[in-house]
């Protein structure tokens, strides 16, 4: 409170304020103006300055700690006394050897019990209802600490992070003020046990409001908003919003806008009506059409080879799905480290108002040489090893030299191909090599040299096409064991033979590798002619379907029918490697590697030691006809599958096969399925098996069986 004073009398003083004698001041004059200390007092009462600035500095007099006292001045000449010291401090250091050396206890020294003090168990309410139960779970902080934590605290901070976490979840489903809430609560009387319960309230639903499209025009019109799937009355949900403007950014470059600029949203709430209006702002930029191929970089092919690779032409509407097959086809090549294409704006005109506009294909080189390998295994057919180099881009472009070996228990061989792809068209390939091979099986044993040229056009990963065909010629001469009927053993004979392989496949499949829905049609014809006492043309004819069908995403059922036919030959003319056989893995499996058909009359047998005769000892010697039937249950689960089967066939001396005497196996296999296709282990057994027939056969290869 202010205090107030009169003229004459003196304020008032506090309790403390020092004593002195009123009657000793002089009177008060309340006219004068003088100051109290006249300035000449003022000034004399200072003291002199020296002239000399490098003169010392006055010592400053030091008072008794916790005292008032005033400091008298130091005398000129006299020196100060020394402060008091403490006497801890002179006291003699202690012996290192009687200290306490024992290290502080880190975290790192601390027991899991002594470091997680408190497990937790967390509750959540209010999101299930929405469906956002197992998102929170796969992001909540509180779940990935898996119940346990240092402390309280720490737990608390978790908790607030998933209060957070579960507004924007239910934000994100068009529940805009929606809330959430989280508390800490100890569990019964067990120590170091908390639950932390989270409650989320939603309120009420939003939804879309007007819906605006701020775009030029484009063609056709309306074009974006025809490609926005969103209608006033839907929940103003983040997923399906942005998967609708997703689609306008997919959409519009597929049809013929490839500088399409999808903007930021714009969003106006309303609590009142709880809606949102809704505004999308699009740069279509200009309506465009294919012009010509432009390169840069380390060149790997140069533009005439490059125009082999588009499926669009000049002045066709620009497609960006036509852009990225272009990509993906230089891409499988295998000859890029990488490659890409965009499109590069000319302001030149194109056909119906469109600008033109070209592509850009930025090439760098890769790994030109490969290795690769594989192998497999079948009853009958033994072990087999197969190992290849390529050098890809030998002879540029796409010439390729592939060198190749075989090593088996029963084939030996090895190869030199010359391969060119995409020869003047896309896929089309040209081949042409050198092959020598020795084969040891029951039914022949032959030493085969062959030449051969091909020519191609083939489905790929990226192109899977639906006719696709194959044809060519070979020059071929073998060695091989064969049985002479009239002698009644087998003997070795030398053959010539000139073929014109053709083949031509129709495919509605989904898949080279593991087809799952559609069907294939695939005829095989080779006029041949085989030249060892005489010349003797014939025809080797061979048609087979399959078929797949789905019985639900992990149920396939699999078909296929097989039949072939030699025209124009006896089969005793026939090399034994151009006739047909049956069993094994891609055959009638139960049965080993080409032991059905005709076999050796049991009169070429020779009894054993205890004068008995093994008709599993009878070699098959093939014929000139064959029929297969196979069905699978393919069902997969992961990447691993199992597959029960049946199959049956035959093969027959006529030319045309029977539908008699076929002999069936069946049997259950495994899948393992991996990028390149599925690897393949079968164990089947034969239903109507012949005497010497085994009663288990074992298929290891990749691929399906068919």
């Amino acid at each position: 409170m202010a205090q107030m004073s009169t003229p004459g009398t003196a304020p008032a003083r506090g309790p403390d304020a020092p004593r002195e004698d009123i009657a000793q001041r002089p009177a008060a004059d309340p006219d004068s103006n003088a100051p109290i200390v006249p300035d000449a007092a003022f000034d004399a009462a200072l003291p002199s300055l020296s002239d000399d600035i490098n003169a010392p500095l006055e010592p400053i007099p030091s008072a008794p700690a916790g005292t008032n006292a005033p400091v008298s001045p130091a005398v000129p000449g006299e020196i100060a006394p020394a402060a008091a010291v403490d006497p801890e401090l002179e006291q003699p250091l202690q012996p290192l050897a009687n200290t306490n050396t024992v290290p502080l206890q880190t975290a790192a020294d601390a027991t899991e019990n002594e470091r997680l003090q408190i497990r937790y168990d967390v509750a959540v309410r209010g999101l299930e209802e929405l469906g956002l139960d197992d998102e929170f779970k796969s992001l909540s902080a509180l779940r990935e600490g898996d119940g346990k934590a240092a402390n309280a605290t720490q737990v608390s901070a978790r908790a607030r992070e998933d209060e957070q976490l579960a507004v924007r979840l239910m934000k994100s489903l068009g529940y805009y003020d929606g809330v959430a809430s989280s508390t800490i609560e100890t569990v019964g009387t067990e120590p170091g046990r908390v639950r932390a319960v989270l409650t989320a309230t939603p309120g009420k639903l939003y939804k879309l409001g007007e819906i605006n499209v701020v775009a030029g025009p484009t063609v056709p019109p309306n074009l974006v908003r025809d490609q926005l799937p969103l209608r006033t009355g839907d929940p103003l949900e983040a997923a399906r919003v942005q998967g609708a403007e997703a689609n306008v950014a997919l959409v519009l470059p597929q049809r013929g806008y490839p500088f399409v600029d999808v903007g930021d949203r714009d969003i106006l709430l309303d609590d009142q009506t709880l809606t949102g209006d809704y505004t999308l702002p699009v740069e279509t930029g200009p309506r465009s059409s294919f012009g010509v191929l432009r390169t840069e970089g380390d060149a790997v092919f140069d533009l005439d080879h490059l125009s082999i690779f588009p499926r669009f032409k000049r002045g066709e509407l620009y497609d960006t799905r036509k852009r990225d097959d272009l990509r993906e086809a230089l891409v499988a090549t295998g000859l890029f480290g990488t490659v890409g294409v965009e499109p590069v704006r000319t302001g030149q005109p194109g056909p119906d108002g469109t600008e033109q506009v070209d592509l850009l294909v930025r090439q760098s080189k890769g790994l030109w040489r490969s290795l690769a390998g594989s192998g497999g295994y079948g009853t009958g057919e033994g072990i087999k090893l197969e190992g290849s180099w390529t050098h890809r881009n030998l002879f540029p472009p796409e010439g390729a030299l592939v060198l190749t070996a075989i090593a088996g228990t029963q084939q030996q061989g090895a190869s030199a191909t010359f391969r060119r792809q995409n020869a003047g068209r896309r896929d089309r390939s040209f081949s042409t090599g050198l092959s020598a091979n020795h084969a040891n099986y029951d039914a022949f044993d032959a030493f085969t040299g062959t030449a051969f040229v091909r020519w191609a056009y083939d489905s790929t990963p990226i192109w899977q096409k639906r006719f696709t065909y194959a044809f060519g010629a070979e020059l071929t001469g073998t060695n091989e064991r064969v049985f002479d009927f009239d002698r009644n053993e087998r003997v070795r004979r030398t053959y010539g033979i000139a073929a014109i392989p053709t083949q031509a496949v129709w495919d509605t499949s989904d898949d080279l590798l593991n087809p799952t829905r559609g069907y294939r049609l695939k005829l095989n014809l080779s006029p041949e002619t085989s030249m060892q006492d005489s010349v003797r043309p014939y025809v080797r004819t061979m048609v087979e379907g399959t078929v797949y069908y789905p019985v639900s995403d992990r149920l396939v059922i699999a078909g296929r029918a097989r039949a072939g036919s030699i025209l124009g030959v006896e089969r005793d003319s026939l090399a034994p490697s151009r006739r047909y056989y049956g069993g094994g893995g891609g055959s009638v499996r139960g049965y080993g590697f080409q032991r059905l058909g005709p076999l050796e009359p049991v009169s070429s047998l020779v009894p054993n030691d205890d004068g008995e005769i093994d008709i599993g000892d009878l070699r098959p010697v093939g014929g000139r006809s064959l029929n297969e039937f196979a069905l699978e249950a393919r069902y997969r689960f992961g990447n691993f599958g199992i597959v029960p089967f049946i199959d049956a066939g035959n093969a027959y001396e006529s030319a045309f096969p029977k539908a008699s005497d076929l002999r069936f196996g069946a049997g259950i296999g495994g899948r393992f399925y991996t990028n390149f296709g599925p690897m393949r282990v079968d164990i089947a057994t034969p239903l109507n098996p012949r005497p010497g027939d085994g009663r288990v056969a074992l298929y290891v290869s990749i691929g399906q069986a068919f």
